[in-house]
């Protein structure tokens, strides 16, 4: 299937909603859905409650180095390092992909569920004659050559202690997460040893369209979304997901962080975009309708902001554990709960620096948040 440009519709006072052109019609594992000529869809499972993520392949010219005739692709984001992922790529290039090279592993951010099979892909799919280099932010990339090496995250001793401080006490959950010191590198094993450097507003020619890269903050430390103009056409990465808000989080490493502050300002980049631009995101249904999205996250975090706010000025001094069932209305298992906590310290943060709230640490050196 594919979809005609408009011209951007003239701003109104209500955002259209958000469309789905391929209704609920999503690719097989180990297939490909084509959306538009040279672009296609790809959907791999992951071992999580967010159980898929959406990778994207192009059509790629491969160097010149290459033996002629050679079809390239340029595969954006990786999937988890896991077996069943790694079929899935096998299948695919057996079958629609077969015979072709990867000519660019691009990576959006260093994530596991995006980063996890880059350096696979390029040493089984990448061409010898021109091997293929791995294109991210260098802020990412080092990021993830770090978390690949030593605890970080959502994992470790110092991340059980950093959630200890924000008031997370259950001492099962927190030895679950001590014993997750090699979190990341279990689904990250290796991170690949060169990279060619994204930044923001970069060109990447792919298969002779160019592809802008808009850089995003607050969910990753760089992430770079893919803006094709003359397709209408942005891959969002998580910067963007139709139905879930982005993960938004403070970890151990940087624990007075304001991410959330950092993703509220970069949302102003999608705002910028044509109203018809077809959005693909990592996770849920390819939609259109860019600036209905942005505003319901805008509206999202304001909402989760106000709740902190009322609750503090109701309930006096919090933690972020606290404030757990105050913005998750659903049981959290362990990987969510990590999640939670890191995105519970984010508004709290954020907050913090705003000046609307004041912390302090108690005795036994958990911080708490009062109003200002």
């Amino acid at each position: 299937m594919t979809i005609e440009r408009t011209e951007a519709a003239a701003p109104t006072a209500a955002p259209a909603p958000l469309q789905f052109p391929w209704g609920d019609e999503r690719p097989a594992v180990g297939q490909w859905l084509t959306l538009q000529p040279g672009l296609h869809w790809v959907r791999m499972p992951l071992p999580f409650a967010l159980d898929h993520i959406n990778l994207w392949v192009l059509d790629d010219a491969l160097p010149a180095s290459a033996p002629h005739g050679l079809p390239g692709y340029t595969v954006v984001d990786s999937g988890v390092h896991t077996a069943a992922i790694q079929e899935a790529w096998v299948q695919l290039w057996a079958g629609p992909m077969a015979g072709g090279a990867l000519a660019k592993m691009v990576v959006t951010h260093m994530h596991p569920d995006h980063v996890g099979n880059a350096q696979w892909l390029i040493e089984r799919f990448g061409c010898a004659e021109a091997p293929p280099l791995c294109w991210m932010s260098a802020t990412d990339w080092l990021a993830a050559r770090v978390a690949s090496e030593t605890t970080s995250g959502h994992g470790g001793e110092r991340a059980a202690a950093f959630f200890a401080s924000h008031g997370l006490t259950e001492a099962q959950g927190l030895d679950k997460i001590r014993a997750r010191g090699d979190y990341y590198a279990s689904m990250v094993p290796q991170v690949p040893g060169r990279h060619r450097r994204l930044l923001d507003d970069m060109a990447v020619s792919i298969g002779g369209d160019s592809w802008r890269c808009i850089a995003g903050y607050g969910h990753a430390p760089e992430h770079m979304a893919l803006y094709c103009a003359n397709r209408g056409v942005l891959i969002s990465g998580d910067m963007l997901l139709p139905r879930i808000s982005t993960n938004i989080s403070v970890i151990e490493s940087e624990p007075e962080a304001d991410p959330l502050g950092l993703f509220l300002h970069s949302l102003s980049a999608y705002e910028a975009l044509p109203a018809d631009t077809v959005v693909l995101p990592s996770h849920g249904l390819p939609f259109v309708g860019i600036h209905a999205r942005v505003a319901a996250l805008r509206q999202h975090h304001a909402d989760r902001l106000d709740d902190i706010l009322q609750a503090c000025a109701t309930q006096g001094s919090l933690t972020a554990a606290a404030l757990l069932p105050v913005l998750f209305k659903r049981a959290l298992d362990l990987h969510q709960t990590s999640f939670a906590m890191g995105e519970a310290v984010a508004h709290l943060n954020h907050l913090w620096h705003q000046g609307q709230l004041q912390r302090h640490q108690d005795d036994g050196g958990v911080w708490r948040f009062t109003r200002g």
